[in-house]
């Protein structure tokens, strides 16, 4: 497969908090400066991948173009970002998918369940975002440590698999006391370290298991090695690091995961502090939107009509509607939310069409959920540089000739 072409993350978006204030958009001359960096090639385990439509930071991080995203309700999986706190399994795991077993704890009758009969136990399909928490980081100007992404680690798809609350039902029901939805993950841990320290195991509240699945398929196909196949845990509107892949246990728990990814790791630590147990941990996504066109790595727009899309998502609530500025903020127009509603985890796509005359032109946009929360102006400054839904970070500007 070739190499991929894209631009270096920092440069080919115009999102980013540098040239023009507090909008803060990337400089062209220094992305054209860019090009002659030569793009990372994909990894193995992701080699099926698109890689035109995918940004690759390292092996363990692809990241999905912002052009790339076009006009369709569903990210192909072959475009779908990549975030894997832990080399990989071997792809052997996925020789005998239906072999694959996961402890299901903290039930009245705890036992383990393979794959095989995990599928008798019910089967539901959910639309939802999957967003890795610091999508976004790569706006902050603090440049917190970590991949800096900007739009692109995210993506909505299809998952198929059996609702947790089916295997809870079918094993007695919750045990008394418990009050976490707790996943470990089946990754290679490196040996001769304290398992703690690398372990990925998530806990998240237990209301939770109401929506959660352990999925066996994405977008119509058995989920890959790259996204957690053979079985993963999704849990809908909750930031991507608490969809657990290559489940291997799942418990339901009296008290968060001792492991150090959930005890320090994804906590909204204040800028200056360390990161601590006591402090709010990455969990529900909040609302948010961006602009995918026009961009400005396409060339100057001509004036006249043009058609400004994006995606907007609520988390674990529904989009009610987008706004689009097309000066900075300003002003708002109500844009249309397009195409098929998948359900209140998915997100939307909205359009506007608009004249744009002559000049340079800040477009952003903001969503607002259901229950009337509106995507902020600004982010929230934080150590881990998490949950980004700032509508400034994410404008673009766009030249007009």
């Amino acid at each position: 497969m070739k190499n991929p072409v894209s631009l270096p993350r920092r440069h080919m978006l115009a999102g980013s908090a540098a040239a023009l204030g507090a909008l803060g958009m990337a400089s062209w001359s220094s992305g054209v400066r860019a090009q002659a960096a030569a793009p990372k090639p994909l990894p193995g385990y992701a080699g099926w991948k698109d890689a035109k439509s995918l940004i690759v930071h390292s092996s363990n991080t692809l990241e999905t173009r912002r052009a790339a995203f076009g006009t369709s309700v569903i990210t192909p999986t072959s475009q779908l970002y990549v975030r894997n706190n832990l080399p990989v399994p071997e792809a052997s795991v996925l020789d005998q998918r239906d072999a694959w077993s996961v402890s299901i704890e903290g039930v009245k009758n705890p036992r383990s369940l393979t794959l095989a009969e995990l599928r008798t136990l019910g089967v539901e399909t959910v639309a939802t975002v999957l967003q890795c928490s610091g999508n976004g980081r790569g706006f902050f100007p603090s440049k917190p440590s970590g991949t800096p992404w900007t739009v692109g680690a995210a993506g909505c798809a299809l998952w198929s698999g059996v609702p947790v609350r089916h295997v809870v039902a079918a094993l007695g029901g919750v045990a008394e006391g418990m009050v976490y939805l707790t996943g470990t993950g089946g990754d290679k841990v490196p040996e001769g370290v304290d398992p703690l320290t690398v372990l990925v195991e998530r806990s998240v509240p237990i209301k939770a298991l109401d929506d959660a699945l352990l999925a066996w398929e994405i977008n119509g196909e058995p989920i890959p090695l790259a996204h957690g196949g053979p079985l993963r845990l999704i849990v809908p509107g909750y930031q991507g690091v608490n969809n657990i892949k290559y489940v291997k246990r799942l418990a339901l728990t009296r008290e968060q995961s001792q492991a150090r990814i959930m005890s320090h790791g994804y906590r909204m630590s204040p800028p200056g502090t360390k990161a601590s147990p006591d402090q709010p941990s990455v969990w529900e996504m909040t609302v948010k939107s961006w602009i995918n066109g026009p961009l400005p790595e396409n060339g100057p727009l001509k004036a006249g009509m043009a058609q400004i899309h994006g995606v907007a998502f609520g988390g674990t609530r529904a989009v009610q509607g987008v706004e689009v500025s097309v000066d900075g903020g300003q002003n708002w127009q109500k844009a249309q939310l397009i195409g098929p509603d998948l359900g209140r985890f998915a997100w939307r796509q909205f359009v506007l069409p608009v004249q744009l005359p002559v000049g340079t032109h800040v477009l952003a946009s903001r969503a607002t959920d259901a229950a009337g929360n509106v995507q902020p102006a600004d982010r929230e400054e934080n150590l881990g540089g998490y949950n980004n839904a700032s509508w400034r970070d994410h404008a673009v500007t766009v030249t007009v000739a």
